[in-house]
């Protein structure tokens, strides 16, 4: 029993992360823009992800600057991407989304701003192969395989995010198509009653 808590307690220790990190999915109204702002140490690896989920041509502006006010990336109407950069000066790092080139549509955004390396902690270990050994490299092998996973779901669920989203759309336009046909297809109706009531009503009244 005591070898099983002593496990338990390894693995809860290992998968302990040092590295931070903000991920969000926000909504960005149109003639808008969001940012937000990061303190980073020097010599840091960071990496940006985003991609728009909804709205429009699904497409926002991206900025992201250093302490210093320079501009480290800039890209316009960007649909997704992904940017990774090392951290020259320590201060504050700050990334903007804008929505400013839209004048009716809002964005539906999602980021994950990663901040830091995470150096597997079996690396620290040193000794013989042992039992403990054994289980540290177990865990650091499922440690990697999780993250992966949850990376893989995601992508998955911004995918199905973004299709369920063009989705709606298109069954809202082909319903508002089939309205319109529907109602047209009443009013040509009406309208071929009365002229052939007005035709034969003429008939009569020549006979």
């Amino acid at each position: 029993m005591f070898l099983r808590v002593c496990m338990l307690l390894f693995v809860v220790g290992f998968l302990k992360q040092d590295v931070a990190g903000t991920e969000l999915t926000f909504e960005l109204e149109d003639n808008a823009r969001q940012c937000f702002h990061e303190d980073i140490k020097k010599d840091t690896k960071c990496t940006l992800e985003y991609q728009v989920i909804s709205g429009g041509q699904y497409d926002v502006d991206v900025i992201l600057t250093g302490p210093n006010g320079e501009a480290m990336y800039d890209e316009r109407k960007k649909q997704y991407d992904t940017y990774t950069f090392t951290a020259k000066d320590e201060g504050e790092y700050v990334f903007c989304f804008s929505n400013e080139f839209s004048t009716f549509t809002h964005k539906v955004v999602y980021f994950d701003f990663q901040v830091g390396d995470q150096e597997p902690k079996w690396k620290s270990f040193t000794g013989e192969a042992t039992a403990l050994t054994s289980l540290e490299m177990s865990s650091a092998t499922m440690h990697e395989s999780l993250k992966v996973v949850v990376d893989y779901q995601t992508h998955h669920r911004l995918r199905e995010a973004t299709a369920r989203d063009r989705a709606e759309y298109l069954n809202e336009r082909v319903q508002y198509w089939s309205v319109g046909e529907s109602v047209l297809i009443i009013i040509l109706s009406i309208g071929q009653v009365f002229v052939l009531r007005r035709f034969f009503a003429e008939k009569r009244s020549n006979i």
